[in-house]
């Protein structure tokens, strides 16, 4: 569902390019098209975009980068950044972070956000040093809430707090990969 968006999308942006440069050529001076709106992304398409920057991160060993994937104050972005810094001062490095997503729900929604269920673990990625390459173990299956919040038109994590099972989800199937730092 998230791929046909994003294909209705990239159609959608596609087609306003082409008309802005047909307006151009026709009338030699440039042309300013109206705001176009698309559909609001799907949480769990939103989750994945940033987890992939999270991961490319990680792989660069790029504090900074991390930091700016969570909002101010977040409590969840100073264990991450910290948890990176600590792998960088022994010379590690952890590439191809990923995760087995079975669910994405929704608990909340407003316009600058929203909370989510998520229901994961990892399966995938190598911690790479000078003389080391040790792949990390896949994990048990962790429920975690988290607080997504748009800033200045970026989504960031304000929030990771653990949650139990709900015993409502059953293990729905595998959606996009995504990286999580390594425990």
């Amino acid at each position: 569902m998230a791929a046909r968006t994003s294909y209705a999308v990239g159609a959608l942006t596609a087609l306003v390019v082409a008309a802005c440069a047909l307006l151009v050529a026709l009338d030699g001076r440039a042309a300013t098209p109206p705001p176009v709106r698309g559909p609001e992304p799907a949480p769990a398409a939103v989750l994945a975009d940033w987890d992939a920057r999270r991961a490319d991160a990680w792989a660069a060993g790029d504090a900074g980068a991390l930091a700016a994937l969570y909002a101010d104050q977040s409590r969840a972005g100073a264990r991450d950044v910290a948890m990176l810094r600590r792998y960088l001062a022994r010379g590690l490095r952890v590439e191809g972070l990923q995760m087995q997503r079975l669910v994405v729900s929704v608990v909340e929604h407003t316009g600058g956000g929203w909370v989510l269920q998520v229901r994961d673990r990892v399966v995938g990625g190598v911690v790479v040093g000078r003389q080391t390459r040790v792949a990390l173990p896949r994990d048990r299956v962790t429920g975690h809430r988290v607080t997504l919040v748009r800033v200045d038109g970026t989504w960031r994590v304000a929030e990771v707090l653990p949650v139990g099972p709900d015993p409502h989800r059953a293990a729905g199937p595998v959606s996009s990969a995504r990286p999580r730092s390594p425990s």
